[in-house]
């Protein structure tokens, strides 16, 4: 098991007279932009690089109540400080006409720095400098702020796409609150998840790659479920890991838990984890339970 998520004890429900408010920070290249503009898609009236002093003036009391608002905040913000910025977040948070949620994007390092080599971008942080540099500057800068963070989302393996529905599940003005459940498989030759909060391997099943006309098939197509089926040690297995998470999504959402990241590994992620995760996500639908799926390394080549 590994934790991702950031503090939950900030999550409120956005009822009644109370405006949401998501403000959105984290690591340069990791998406922020384009978290920004799928919230805007989602209703929210969207404010970027918004000065720190501004920002009670925006949220003051009648200052156009009601409306759902997303807040774009880093390091080149102007007046930006880790401790200040944090200070005026808990008192926003204590305000009962609001529903504020701090959102942070984050990205491993080497990605970060390979997708600025891709576009020829400069570090913001450290423009004269290398963008390692600034990488590593901002990380240490940004550290406070996703440590505090309501729900952290590392899009490090993650497309636009898989970004922009998991802030629609997260966000979305008309969604009730409660536990969301993210369900990933991923192939354990590509590295774990670094979002999951739970992970199960799936390698020790039989693995139909080695079955010629199984190979070019997913665990998306039945031939391969009823193969991973008949192998005698699949359905304890699946039994358990039900059994297993049966008690504990109660108790997650008990505890103001409001994201929950279940990933499912084998070696390739194109047939076991996709099967497993499934029906994971079948069975999660069946009790009730608010779920999105992604196959993270489905259709990567080898």
């Amino acid at each position: 098991m590994t934790a991702s998520t950031g503090s939950t004890e900030n999550d409120q429900s956005s009822t009644g007279d109370t405006s949401p408010v998501v403000i959105v920070t984290g690591m340069s290249g990791a998406g922020r932009s384009t978290a920004l503009k799928a919230l805007e898609d989602l209703g929210y009236e969207a404010v970027d690089n918004l000065p720190l002093s501004l920002l009670s003036s925006l949220l003051s009391p009648g200052n156009g109540g009601g409306r759902a608002l997303a807040i774009g905040v880093d390091a080149r913000t102007r007046d930006f400080g880790g401790a200040p910025f944090i200070e005026q977040l808990e008192a926003l948070t204590t305000r009962e006409d609001l529903h504020v949620r701090l959102l942070f994007l984050d990205c491993d390092s080497e990605v970060l720095q390979r997708r600025f080599s891709e576009t020829r971008r400069r570090h913001p942080v450290t423009p004269d400098r290398r963008v390692t540099d600034g990488i590593t500057g901002e990380r240490r800068l940004l550290g406070p702020l996703r440590d505090r963070a309501d729900e952290v989302i590392d899009t490090t393996d993650m497309a636009i796409g898989d970004l922009k529905r998991r802030l629609d599940s997260n966000y979305a003005l008309d969604v009730a609150p409660g536990l969301a459940i993210f369900i990933m498989s991923f192939a354990y030759r590509r590295g774990l998840p670094h979002e999951a909060d739970l992970v199960f391997d799936a390698r020790f099943l039989k693995n139909p790659h080695y079955e010629d006309e199984l190979r070019a098939l997913t665990g998306q197509d039945a031939p391969i479920g009823e193969f991973i089926d008949r192998d005698p040690d699949f359905a304890p297995y699946f039994g358990n890991l039900t059994r297993l998470l049966e008690p504990l999504l109660p108790r997650f959402s008990a505890e103001g838990k409001s994201y929950l990241t279940i990933a499912v590994g084998c070696t390739g992620g194109k047939h076991r984890s996709v099967y497993i995760a499934e029906k994971l996500n079948d069975w999660l639908t069946e009790q009730g339970e608010r779920v999105i799926i992604n196959h993270r390394d489905l259709n990567r080549e080898r």
